[in-house]
């Protein structure tokens, strides 16, 4: 009876299991740890401007917001521009106070309304010298549509306005400049038209407005009751209207803008608005602004990808006896493929970790030596950890590539 011999088959080497095939990566990294470094500092730089940029976004919505939220909540104002383009001349048609009291009948939703009557007046300051000043007449509801910050003193009240009483506020710059402080400025007395005026408090706008609102550096406000006095027509200057809720900004704004012109001639011109608009512009411009300098962080990232798969070849054809031995002792074309793509994973990880600590740190350091608190998004920073992986994938597929294709017996006849 023949005896039968069996023959064991050929054992493969185990296959690289995921920590060895990171481990062999590290190692590389450390032995060339320079000039891995400098790699990496692309992807750093990359990384740092994404996060950065999202920031820089954040940061200029919510400085345009809360500069709103300054100027006056849920704010809505009416003023007159003109006529309409006639060849006969025509009389003026603005505002009056019956059209705010018609918009607070017909449109719902307003809780409270000012009339801004602007004149202009000189004042004695001492010493035989007179200042320019801007008179306004206005409801006491006018502090809380404008969002006024009362500095000393109090603004005037409803019981001053139905008793005509002659006391005014004014900005803190007209009391700093004519009193020393707004303290002093308390109590003191200024002749309008000869008429004396306690000044009763101070105030100044919630958020600077860079002379671009109706209150100006020396602006004194008074009782309109009071300014009525001093003015020979019923018109005013500009109309404040605040409603409950800001979804009800955009329709009240047509609301009254319907009501006011219902109640003049209809070749009459009336600016009626709200600060949505401004809004609606300032997420366009911030938008467009992180657009281009996202194309911007794209750009780094895509040169310091470049950078990953130059260094990457040159870690190839420095190593192609080292892969020739590898595939001679049975590691696979995918086991040398995939060790060589960690290597550019691991730099572009190296990399992207250290820029989302630079591009966070910025921000946050910001608020030890200022009292603004800059917006820290931290969506961006794992973004910016998915686009270096990705980063060090695209750009390492290629030299990875051409090291798992490289023939074994050529590569240990490398010289």
């Amino acid at each position: 009876m023949a005896s039968s011999t069996s023959i064991a088959p050929a054992r493969r080497p185990p296959t690289l299991c995921l920590s060895e095939v990171v481990s062999f990566a590290y190692d590389t990294f450390r032995s060339n740890t320079i000039r891995f470094m400098l790699t990496a500092l692309g992807m750093v730089i990359g990384t740092a401007s994404l996060i950065l940029v999202v920031t820089i976004g954040l940061t200029g919505k919510q400085y345009v917001l809360s500069l709103i939220q300054g100027i006056g909540a849920n704010l809505i104002y009416a003023e007159y521009q003109g006529g309409g383009q006639r060849i006969t001349n025509t009389s003026p048609d603005p505002l009056t106070l019956d059209d705010m009291q018609a918009a607070q009948a017909q449109v719902p939703g307003i809780v409270a309304a000012s009339p801004v009557l602007q004149l202009d007046e000189r004042i004695p300051v001492g010493n035989g010298k007179e200042r320019d000043i801007l008179i306004l007449g206005v409801y006491p509801e006018y502090r809380v549509v404008r969002n006024l910050v009362v500095l000393s003193g109090r603004f005037f009240d409803a019981q001053d306005e139905q008793a005509h009483n002659k006391v005014g506020v004014i900005t803190q710059k007209m009391a700093e400049q004519v009193y020393g402080s707004v303290e002093e400025a308390i109590g003191k007395v200024v002749k309008l038209n000869g008429l004396p005026f306690t000044i009763i408090g101070t105030f100044k706008e919630r958020v600077d407005t860079f002379g671009q609102s109706e209150v100006i550096d020396n602006t004194m406000a008074i009782p309109y009751t009071v300014g009525r006095y001093f003015s020979d027509t019923p018109a005013i200057k500009q109309i404040y209207f605040s409603v409950a809720d800001p979804s009800m900004v955009v329709p009240a704004t047509e609301q009254i803008r319907r009501v006011i012109q219902s109640r003049h001639r209809a070749e009459s011109v009336y600016n009626v608005a709200n600060l949505t608009q401004l809004v609606a512009v300032a997420e366009k411009t911030a938008n467009a602004l992180t657009v281009v300098l996202l194309l911007v962080a794209t750009v780094v990232l895509i040169v310091s990808g470049i950078g990953i798969m130059n260094i990457m070849l040159a870690t190839v054809s420095a190593r192609i006896r080292e892969i020739g031995i590898r595939k001679a002792i049975g590691a696979t074309s995918r086991e040398i493929r995939f060790q060589f793509l960690s290597e550019a994973i691991l730099i572009s990880l190296i990399g992207g970790f250290a820029g989302v600590v630079i591009g966070l740190a910025l921000p946050f350091s910001v608020r030890f030596f200022t009292e603004y608190r800059i917006p820290i998004s931290g969506m961006s920073a794992v973004v910016a950890i998915v686009v270096s992986s990705l980063v060090g994938i695209l750009f390492g597929t290629v030299p990875a590539a051409r090291a798992a294709q490289l023939d074994p017996v050529e590569s240990l006849r490398y010289e």
